[in-house]
């Protein structure tokens, strides 16, 4: 293998200190992954805690940003703008690493105040944050204003090219294999991924299906500077949901989601529990939205995280549930993925032979 060859496969590895746990380790053979999205956000790791709904509280978001990832809480899992407020001001008590705020934008009868949403977010100093949904325009423009860095997250190109038009600074190109709301296409994360290499100017992250090491290589071997993960997270000690909750993620498989409310076209991916399979039943029978509302409804979603009652409600998980099976620390998750994606993005460079390589048969 010659010198160029060698580079361009190792081009995200470089030989830096890492530390694990409270040491540092300095040897020849320790690596970090440089990317575009550790470079602008100041993490060490490319793994992206996503926004997710009574879940990204200052818990989760400290134990990710202290592992070396970035943390994120979700600003509308507080009640208020001020609510807000305060759990920002917690996690900074709980971390001094680089967190964001999640933004996500949904048709609702009665919105949510977004406009004091961002003044609090502008207030308290954030410089990340990672929006989503709908008509994202004037919140991006007003986050911009204060330069702030957009990570936009997007589940069809076609929307990605219309966020990259909008300003954002990196954008998270969400598969059909993530859990909430996979959009209506149908397209997995392979072939969006492959896509966006090819027609996105500003870098991009992956979402949807990612929870270890070699899914990181596989989203840096096509193109990403990073991945996005909600469910894995999920199941971690810090996340504060109930244990049982955590468990049933564990039990689970790749087959274990249901899609809901198709026919209205608001899919989202869900944990399939009797609940889900009743959605889904009723939506099959040609029901109106009004006779699955209170399925449905987010009250009942809060209290199986509360709770842990898995039946209790629907509650979103994703397809990569078939790759859980154990409740680590953030700490351990993340040197895990790191160590893992290392490993094959280094092995695979071994695959790299000169044009004098010779058979072995």
């Amino acid at each position: 293998m010659n010198t160029k060859q060698r580079g361009r496969a190792r081009a995200y590895i470089q030989h830096t200190p890492r530390r694990t746990g409270n040491k540092q380790q300095t040897t020849d053979n320790c690596m970090a992954i440089k990317t575009k999205l550790t470079e602008a956000t100041g993490i060490r790791i490319p793994v992206v805690q996503g926004g997710m709904m009574w879940v990204g509280r200052a818990e989760l978001a400290s134990a990710v940003s202290n592992a070396g990832g970035l943390g994120i809480l979700t600003a509308l899992t507080q009640p208020t703008p001020e609510d807000l407020r305060k759990e920002i001001r917690r996690c900074r008590t709980m971390t001094d690493k680089p967190f964001g705020v999640n933004l996500t934008l949904l048709p609702a009868l009665i919105p949510p105040d977004y406009p004091a949403y961002c003044k609090v977010i502008i207030e308290e100093g954030i410089k990340i944050v990672e929006t989503a949904g709908n008509n994202p325009g004037p919140v991006i423009k007003t986050l911009k204003g204060s330069g702030i860095f957009i990570i936009h997250k997007c589940t069809a190109i076609r929307h990605a090219l219309s966020a990259q038009k909008l300003g954002v600074d990196m954008l998270s190109i969400d598969g059909f294999e993530c859990a909430g709301h996979p959009g209506e296409d149908d397209v997995t994360g392979l072939i969006l991924l492959a896509i966006a290499a090819r027609k996105l100017k500003v870098p991009y992250i992956a979402s949807g299906g990612f929870g270890d090491g070699r899914g990181l290589a596989a989203a840096l071997a096509l193109g990403a500077q990073g991945i996005n993960m909600g469910s894995r997270f999920m199941a971690t000690a810090e996340a504060p949901i109930h244990p049982n909750i955590k468990q049933s993620i564990v039990k689970a498989d790749e087959r274990s989601t249901a899609l809901l409310l198709r026919s209205y076209r608001n899919t989202t991916r869900m944990y399939k529990n009797e609940v889900a399979k009743e959605v889904v039943s009723r939506e099959n029978q040609g029901v109106k939205f009004e006779g699955v509302r209170e399925l449905v409804a987010g009250a009942r979603g809060k209290r199986v995280y509360e709770e842990g009652d898995d039946n209790a409600g629907v509650w979103t998980m994703g397809q990569v549930a078939g790759l859980i099976d154990d409740v680590p620390t953030c700490q351990v998750l993340l040197e895990r993925i790191e160590r893992e994606a290392e490993e094959i993005i280094a092995g695979n460079a071994k695959m790299l032979v000169g044009s004098g390589g010779k058979a072995k048969l």
